[in-house]
C-alpha cells in the first residue's frame, strides 16, 4: 500500500497503551520493578490505582493472522498469542525473562534465535498478557 503519510506531520505524539490488571501490585512488580520501566507518575487515589510507566520509544505493529502464525511458531512453536502480544527490545531477553519469571511470569518458550537476528523470549504474564522479549543479535 503506497498510500500512507510519509511526511513526518502526523497527529499521533505518544502511543500509550492501557492495561486493566486484576492484581496491581503484581502488575507494577513486573513491569516497574522486574522489567525495569521508569515510573512517570503515579494518579492512584484512594482505591483507585493508575501508574504510568515509561516505555522508550513505541511502535504499533500490525500483522496478520498468517504472521502472527508463523512468528508463534518461530518462537514457541505452535499458535498461543491472541489479538495483543507486548514487544520490548532488552538488552539481554534471557536474563530479563529470569528476572520476569521470578516475578510472577510463566516462560512459554526460549530463548531462539529468529530469522530476523533477534534472540526472543516469550512471557506470559499474570494478567495473561503475552509479552515478547527481543534482543538484537546484529
Amino acid at each position: 500500500m503506497d498510500d500512507y503519510r510519509d511526511d513526518g506531520m502526523g497527529d499521533v505524539q505518544e502511543l500509550r497503551l492501557v492495561l486493566t490488571v486484576p492484581d496491581f501490585e503484581a502488575a507494577v512488580a513486573l513491569y516497574r520493578d522486574a522489567l525495569g520501566l521508569e515510573q512517570l507518575a503515579d494518579w492512584s487515589e484512594g482505591d483507585g490505582k493508575i501508574v504510568l510507566l515509561n516505555c522508550g520509544r513505541a511502535t504499533l505493529e500490525l500483522v496478520n493472522e498468517v504472521h502472527a502464525d508463523t512468528i508463534d511458531q518461530i518462537e514457541v512453536g505452535q499458535r498461543v498469542s491472541g489479538p495483543v502480544r507486548i514487544a520490548f527490545e532488552v538488552a539481554d531477553s534471557a536474563r530479563t525473562a529470569d528476572r520476569l519469571v521470578e516475578a510472577g511470569g510463566e516462560r512459554l518458550a526460549g530463548p531462539v534465535n529468529t530469522p530476523w537476528d533477534d534472540r526472543n523470549v516469550r512471557i506470559r504474564t499474570p494478567e495473561d498478557m503475552q509479552l515478547t522479549l527481543f534482543t538484537p543479535l546484529a
